[in-house]
């Protein structure tokens, strides 16, 4: 048992004692690496107080938030943790909002400090910031002086750990707090993960808890965290193999790049030991060739940011379950409702509410979006809700249907878009594709679908919408279908169905 081991072991500790554990025991091995660069642990170490000391100085104070808007990079991974070692909230701010959202979410995080690359430092040159920019380029000459000290902190479990921002589209999105405790939960529940060992590939941004659910166990257990600036298929797969990577966390659309990739098999990654997913709907054919092609266990993760609970699929040992997200993780307890929040009955579907150890504090300065995003059952506990729809089949597996907000009723008939997304993807001449509702004077709403062709795609949108209808119930039917370059993803590949309902009143009827 090394020292870390034994903090990782108890009840609860902080990540910024790790590293530090870490850089006595294991400090010349590489903690972080980006593009350009790398850092060991026992340098990230005097970094971390580098920057804890520099932040006291500047007057951030214990608990207040530390903004980055930036790519990832090691200079960045270093801030994050060593806010955290200061007892500040680490705040990563998604790069890819409007310049006007990026100054609402620095604002409302209440940060003095925010740290910016060149990029993005030009992209807000226009806006009036609530915090002064530090850039991340030039972090030595705001750094504390080599060797110093920042002063001690106590930290709480319920502390404020960092501020995720939602990925809304219009408005400010809401902050959701997340607490020490619940992070510890997250890198304590990874025991058995090989994290100690790991070299995990991030190659979503550090700004998203997608991320962070992988970065943060790799630190806190001693692993190795490399960082891609942007994602890119084959750039994957090179750096997989030059690290010899043995963890990564992607997004379904990443995975689908991946694997499309027609000399994927040539890669040697034979040192991968687990590859996780989460954020967006996993299809079951791309689980299983990814089951059967790539080597080390697949796990989808579905959950939330906000917490409530996570449900776990090994897909690797349950191959006849990949239509499903899989069981409730120990400790973790989710329940399924109905619209008058009363709990369904065995094998009914209903809204998803969970909690478990890992459960958001509450959206930052929100109260009343807080009190809306809660559901308490008869004994008074507090649930957090999903907003997701699904049912339970007899063993335990949840089986997602589509997100609430998304349900189509038509006619008085529920619609579930994934239905329909799933026989649309069985078309051989449809690489991608979504489904909406679309107002309707008939029916109130009628489903509508977006299409990205393959390559030699020969139906045309029209065949491959009566093709579709042909396969499914007469209420179900797509009333029109839109072929497309690509469909809008966020930065960690979900659909932004906003953006094509905002689209279709530019596309011909």
């Amino acid at each position: 048992m090394t020292e870390a081991t034994d903090m990782l072991a108890a009840g609860f500790g902080l990540l910024p004692d790790l590293i530090a554990a870490h850089a006595r025991e294991r400090g010349s091995k590489t903690a972080i690496a980006d593009d350009m660069s790398a850092i060991d642990y026992a340098t990230l170490d005097r970094l971390m107080d580098r920057i804890a000391a520099a932040l006291q100085r500047d007057g951030t104070r214990q608990g207040q938030a530390v903004a980055i808007v930036a790519s990832p990079t090691v200079n960045y991974a270093a801030v994050f943790v060593g806010a955290l070692r200061a007892g500040s909230v680490a705040a990563p701010i998604a790069p890819s909002a409007t310049p006007e959202q990026i100054a609402a979410m620095i604002a409302d995080s209440g940060a003095n400090l925010v740290f910016l690359d060149q990029a993005n430092e030009q992209a807000l040159a226009g806006q009036t910031l609530a915090a002064r920019p530090v850039r991340l380029e030039h972090l030595d000459s705001w750094l504390a002086p080599e060797g110093a000290k920042p002063s001690p902190v106590t930290i709480a479990p319920d502390d404020g750990f960092n501020i995720i921002y939602s990925s809304g589209t219009t408005g400010t999105p809401k902050g959701i707090v997340q607490s020490h405790a619940m992070r510890w939960a997250h890198l304590s529940r990874n025991s058995t993960s090989g994290f100690d060992e790991a070299v995990t590939v991030n190659a979503t941004p550090l700004y998203s808890n997608t991320t962070l659910v992988s970065f943060l166990p790799t630190l806190g257990w001693g692993g190795t965290a490399v960082l891609m600036a942007k994602f890119e298929a084959r750039r994957f797969l090179e750096l997989a193999e030059r690290y010899r990577a043995t963890h990564t966390m992607l997004v379904p659309v990443q995975y689908q790049r991946i694997m499309a990739l027609p000399d994927f098999d040539r890669f040697d990654l034979s040192r991968f030991r687990l590859k996780t997913c989460t954020s967006a709907p996993f299809s079951a054919v791309l689980k299983a060739d990814i089951v059967k092609r790539w080597p080390g266990a697949l796990v989808e993760f579905y959950g939330m940011t906000e917490g409530g609970a996570s449900c776990g699929l090994n897909a690797t040992q349950f191959p006849d379950k990949l239509h499903t997200v899989g069981q409730p993780l120990p400790g973790h307890e989710m329940k399924l409702i109905d619209a008058d929040g009363n709990e369904v009955a065995a094998g009914e579907m209903g809204e998803v509410v969970g909690r478990s150890p890992a459960m958001m504090n509450g959206y930052h300065g929100r109260a009343e979006a807080t009190r809306d995003a809660e559901w308490y059952d008869a004994e008074g506990r507090r649930f957090i809700r999903h907003g997701d729809v699904g049912r339970f089949d007899a063993d335990g597996f949840l089986i997602l249907l589509d997100r609430k907000k998304d349900l189509i009723i038509s006619g008085g008939y529920n619609i579930y878009p994934s239905d329909l997304e799933a026989v649309l993807a069985q078309h051989p001449d449809v690489a991608d594709n979504a489904v909406i509702g679309a107002p309707s004077e008939a029916w109130g709403e009628t489903p509508v679908g977006f299409y990205v062709p393959r390559s030699d795609a020969t139906d045309s949108a029209d065949e491959i919408m009566g093709w579709v209808n042909q396969q499914v119930g007469k209420t179900q039917r797509l009333s029109a279908l839109h072929a497309v370059g690509e469909l809008p993803r966020s930065a960690i590949g979900k659909v932004l169905k906003r953006e094509l309902r905002d689209r279709l009143i530019g596309v011909p009827a």
